[in-house]
């Protein structure tokens, strides 16, 4: 059991009790400023790391057992270099890059990011791919989602990807069929819906109209019965041409066993109780906010259902032989092994799948055999847990 007698001065009693209760250690929280700050250099940039170190002042100290990860000081700043600006380097926690590495995708297959925002996943993702294949993120939060739009665009990487804003737990939409751009399987009507041309982002008067009625109205929640909105999409995603009802086109059943994505990676809404960076900033922002965003009992319970759900459409969507990595930025139980319990339990077709890779990567077995925790004091990076699945042919 945690003793809270050992935490930080500056942990609320009301934390102290969350640890206490879910088995954590409040000193990892002492640990933040000792953890490295980590950053993926874009494949091909190399030969550029002798000037990304003397602009940022210090020496990237390569992951042995990430590539293209590097290490450097917690204090050192990335936002205002000429190589974070320039798209040579982005920030990524070594833990998530572990989490995107286990997926092991390949070039030419069509990926699914199931929870996409804020982008540095989805740009490794984008990066694995090598040119070929699909990438599709989702985000039910429109705002985050037009960030992770600028980052593909800033690093070159949005060619064969495409955004919809849209709730991770309902989303339905599979990688493009190439014979509904010929017309076969259409299920447009012979007049019904636009064609999409090379996407821009200037938009038409009648988009311009909708949002505005849309602020107007206040706004109102995305809800899981919402079609999706497309707000990006690269000239070879394979939808400029393609009509907009097919581009939105709901899978039907049982269809994404042989039409589905080969890998999809959820990296679930969670209380982020592991990113020790992450609780540092309620520090800034007020106690409170902690108390409403991590330690609310309703919100949390509410968590725990959305995490099962995000779990279990992500494997609808999966394809059969295919892979899925399930990932939350927490160390409670509730939201990881039980999670995966809960869900196993459910499906017959899932199956807990061992990740090769990590048999060099600094991290400790979960209490699931085949899942994985990072954390601060084992790993030098933040707090995840890790657990990959495949689809069994029933």
């Amino acid at each position: 059991m945690a003793d809270a007698r050992s935490a930080p001065e500056s942990l609320p009693p009301a934390f102290l009790e969350f640890l206490q209760e879910n088995g954590l250690d409040p000193m990892m929280y002492s640990m933040v400023d000792t953890i490295p700050r980590y950053i993926r250099l874009k494949p091909g940039m190399e030969p550029h790391i002798p000037e990304i170190q003397s602009e940022l002042k210090c020496h990237l100290n390569k992951v042995s057992w990430l590539p293209d990860f590097y290490a450097i000081p917690p204090q050192v700043q990335i936002a205002s270099s000429m190589a974070y600006q320039q798209g040579k380097i982005y920030g990524i926690d070594a833990a998530s890059g572990a989490a995107v590495l286990a997926l092991d995708v390949q070039p030419g297959e069509h990926v699914l990011d199931l929870c996409a925002a804020p982008g540095a996943k989805l740009c490794m993702l984008a990066d694995m791919l090598g040119g070929r294949g699909s990438l599709t993120g989702v985000d039910v939060a429109k705002h985050r989602l037009a960030a992770c739009r600028t980052m593909l665009q800033k690093y070159s990487l949005g060619d064969r990807c495409r955004l919809f804003v849209a709730d991770g737990t309902s989303f339905s939409i599979l990688p493009v069929n190439s014979s509904l751009g010929n017309g076969e399987g259409s299920t447009c009507h012979k007049d019904n819906g636009s064609t999409l041309s090379e996407w821009t982002s200037k938009r038409s008067w009648k988009d311009r109209q909708k949002s505005k009625k849309a602020r107007m109205a206040g706004s109102p929640h995305l809800t899981s019965t919402s079609e999706p909105e497309l707000i990006y999409y690269g000239k070879h995603s394979g939808l400029v041409g393609l009509r907009k009802c097919d581009a939105l086109r709901p899978s039907a059943d049982d269809e994404a066993q042989t039409s589905g994505y080969d890998k999809v990676l959820v990296d679930a809404e969670c209380t982020h109780d592991g990113s020790i960076k992450h609780i540092q900033k309620f520090e800034f922002w007020g106690w409170k906010t902690l108390d409403r965003r991590v330690l609310d009992a309703e919100r949390t319970d509410d968590l725990l259902h959305l995490q099962l759900c995000l779990l279990t459409n992500g494997f609808k969507l999966l394809k059969t032989g295919g892979s899925l990595v399930y990932s939350t930025c927490s160390l409670t139980v509730a939201q990881n092994e039980n999670v995966v319990q809960q869900f196993l339990c459910k499906h017959s077709s899932a199956e807990l799948q061992k990740i090769d890779s990590a048999d060099s990567w600094p991290c400790r077995s979960g209490s699931i055999f085949k899942t994985l925790r990072f954390d601060p004091a084992t790993s030098q990076t933040s707090g995840l847990f890790v657990a990959k699945f495949t689809k069994l042919q029933i």
